[in-house]
């Protein structure tokens, strides 16, 4: 009998005031992403990442999808040996990718746990019965030095689609339903000349979809020409409508700020389920790697606490997002609508966290302001952090400092130290900018409001990358050094009023002169930022 190795960075705990409900049902059909290491150290990509970012624009040559695979990718041995190992254990292979370095296992729940030796059980909890795993899963010997990650024994929903706002009024724009993201582009000088011709933005949605009537309607009615948008199904999930209410509420609301701005770009919607990290995952990996399609920017609005993904998922999203670097792909995500929780007040567990993916440093983190009196402050609602107040209350900008992330040599190198209120401790400090988070109107399944948080700044910064790419004739890629480096430049509106403490509840950071844990940077001038890139 094969000796088994815990795999390292596995250990994970159920989510806090969790019931056991009883024995997960061995005869369920399930699956799990191996993820494979690297023919090569995975430190040298992330290496790479930064020196690209350092080498003028004109003279940077990105990878190919195709010499990423043959450089950092897995090695068909490797992938044969989790094919054999899959054999062994009656699971099917459903997905194998050297590129990807990940191998998709079908089969039955008990030959999963049996072939990991996970220990997983049903639980009930307010968020709902989900299926959850303890401790640490373990692998036979011979695989221990192969395999970097497994994912998709936890099926706990917890990546959570960030703030919408809600409107009765039925007459359009700037009355009563918000205002068109052009408006916010205007306002932060975003190239009006550059609509996005010639690229390409990949979304990552967890659930929901979009309806094409609704998006036609949609854009006639701001007068913008309808964008092309195609979805890409991954672990079985896709483009499915529904309500208003529903999560197709933050898909249309990524299109719709996107290509307000961007029109002329083409759209790729990433459906995945909203499973643990497995569908996350799955998603982000196929959209960087998609050598079909091959997205130019990525827009991310959901995510979760960082301390809620175990090592080996951190790993896993920091190699895939080094990946999309030396591809030339930008990543932008949202950094969260709940202050310093991170969480909603159904599910706080009384601490302060940042946003993942957010808080990774080779990401884009958006923040959010909020216009009052003419002038960008930091978007706090002022509601107290209560399960009482319609949707838990608590709205405000996502920002603070990693616990896992040290703090970058683009923030160092700016003379900025983030250090956390909580623990006292350095780290990476979210967000890296900010732009309005309140009052985009928005289209969903015929119904049409205000909807905001920092979902929408993610997708808004998307289109002003691709503004940006289509600019210079040339991706610009990993963006967060030249930011930082030319932040006193001009590139920038400071953000120096407000807060992201949560009224009554919760201690969070103050806005201040320079990068502040609540708008980062402050918020973009767009132009500016194109005129000085080179």
């Amino acid at each position: 009998m094969a000796q088994y190795v815990p795999l390292p960075g596995s250990q994970k705990n159920v989510l806090p005031n969790s019931r056991l409900a009883g024995p997960a049902d061995p005869s369920t059909l399930a699956s799990v992403t191996v993820r494979i290491r690297s023919v090569s150290d995975p430190a040298t990509l992330v290496q790479k990442a930064y020196e690209l970012a350092k080498t003028p624009l004109a003279d940077r040559k990105y990878l190919t999808h195709e010499e990423l695979a043959e450089q950092h990718g897995a090695s068909k041995e490797d992938l044969d040996m989790i094919e054999h190992f899959a054999q062994q254990h009656d699971l099917k292979v459903a997905h194998r990718s050297a590129g990807e370095r990940a191998v998709v296992l079908q089969g039955r729940l008990g030959d999963l746990l049996g072939a990991f030796h996970a220990d997983v059980q049903m639980y009930h909890h307010a968020a709902g019965t989900y299926r959850g795993r303890r401790g640490e899963i373990s692998l036979p010997q011979e695989l221990s030095k192969i395999v970097t990650g497994v994912f998709g024994f936890d099926t706990r929903p917890k990546h959570r689609e960030p703030h919408r706002q809600k409107s009765a009024a039925q007459n359009g724009p700037g009355n009563g339903n918000g205002v068109a993201a052009t408006v916010f582009a205007k306002r932060y000088n975003f190239p009006p000349q550059l609509d996005g011709t010639g690229q390409t933005i990949g979304i990552i949605e967890l659930g929901g979809g979009y309806r094409r009537s609704d998006l036609n309607a949609f854009f006639k009615e701001i007068g913008v020409p309808t964008p092309q948008v195609s979805s890409v199904s991954i672990d079985h999930a896709g483009n499915h409508p529904s309500t208003p209410d529903s999560d197709d509420g933050e898909v249309m609301l990524d299109i719709e700020v996107a290509g307000a701005v961007a029109p002329k770009a083409k759209y790729v919607v990433y459906f995945a389920p909203n499973v643990g990290d497995q569908g996350f995952l799955d998603a982000i990996s196929a959209a960087i790697h998609d050598s079909e399609r091959k997205p130019d920017v990525i827009s991310i609005s959901w995510g979760s606490p960082e301390v809620s993904t175990d090592q080996q998922g951190l790993n896993a999203y920091h190699e895939l997002f080094a990946a999309a670097a030396s591809l030339g792909i930008t990543v932008c995500a949202a950094s969260g609508d709940h202050g310093t929780a991170n969480l909603d007040a159904g599910h706080w567990d009384g601490k302060i966290h940042v946003n993942h993916p957010a808080c990774d440093d080779l990401v884009l983190g958006c923040g959010g302001t909020q216009i009052t009196g003419g002038k960008d402050i930091v978007w706090n609602d002022d509601t107290p952090f209560d399960v009482n107040v319609q949707g838990g209350g608590g709205w405000a900008t996502g920002g603070g400092v990693s616990a896992a992330f040290p703090v970058p040599a683009y923030q160092k190198n700016a003379g900025i130290d983030p250090v956390s209120i909580d623990s006292g401790t350095a780290g990476r400090g979210v967000p890296d900018i900010a732009m309005s988070a309140t009052n985009y109107f928005t289209r969903v399944d015929t119904s049409e409001g205000p909807s905001g948080g920092t979902s929408a700044v993610a997708p808004l910064m998307a289109a002003l990358v691709a503004q940006i790419n289509q600019g210079k004739g040339k991706n610009v890629g990993f963006l967060n050094p030249f930011l930082y480096a030319n932040a006193s430049k001009g590139i920038f509106n400071d953000v120096t009023s407000g807060t992201n403490a949560i009224k009554n509840t919760i201690k969070g950071y103050q806005a201040a002169n320079g990068w502040d844990a609540c708008t980062g940077l402050g918020t973009p001038d767009g132009t500016a930022i194109l005129n000085h890139l080179a």
